[in-house]
């Protein structure tokens, strides 16, 4: 059995559009139908129901879309965030290193280095990891290196950026 290729797919859109144009020929056909006398009251009453029907719409759509993890493009947001941070993220973490950093006056917080951390895991160089957490070189270095160790010694895959 061969099936007839349909021109638009289904979506929710063009289920809606298809509404709409359903809703707009019942109004037309009541308009039509409808005594001399009423047609000016009835069409006043199907554009005020139109209209108000069309911002409700509107303003449910856009607190969709607000709501949404989707950007303004309407694609969605990779899904690897797990990737990113799992329960194994900081597996391999090199605390006995930077704990004299820690220890430091004006030291970075734990939590910029475990950032760090991650990213150095991920792929990312030691100075486009010093300048995007303000680290310093040797500490981002630090990590990266430990993380490039670490990534070898591992048996799961990690995949690079």
């Amino acid at each position: 059995m061969t099936r007839a290729a349909i021109p638009f797919p289904r979506t929710g859109r063009t289920t809606a559009l298809g509404g709409v144009l359903l809703l707009l020929t019942l109004q037309c056909l009541a308009v039509g139908v409808a005594p001399e006398p009423l047609r000016l009251f009835l069409s006043g009453v199907l554009i005020g129901a139109s209209v108000a029907g069309l911002l409700l719409a509107l303003l449910l759509a856009h607190s969709r879309q607000r709501a949404s993890p989707a950007g303004r493009d309407g694609k969605a947001a990779p899904e690897d965030d797990a990737q990113w941070f799992s329960a194994r993220s900081l597996d391999g973490f090199p605390m006995e290193q930077v704990r004299p950093l820690l220890l430091s006056p004006g030291a970075p917080g734990l939590n910029r280095l475990y950032t760090a951390w991650v990213f150095a895991t991920h792929g990312h160089d030691p100075q486009w990891i010093a300048h995007h957490l303000d680290l310093p070189t040797p500490t981002a270095r630090l990590l990266v290196t430990a993380a490039r160790r670490h990534a070898t010694s591992t048996p799961f895959d990690r995949r690079p950026q």
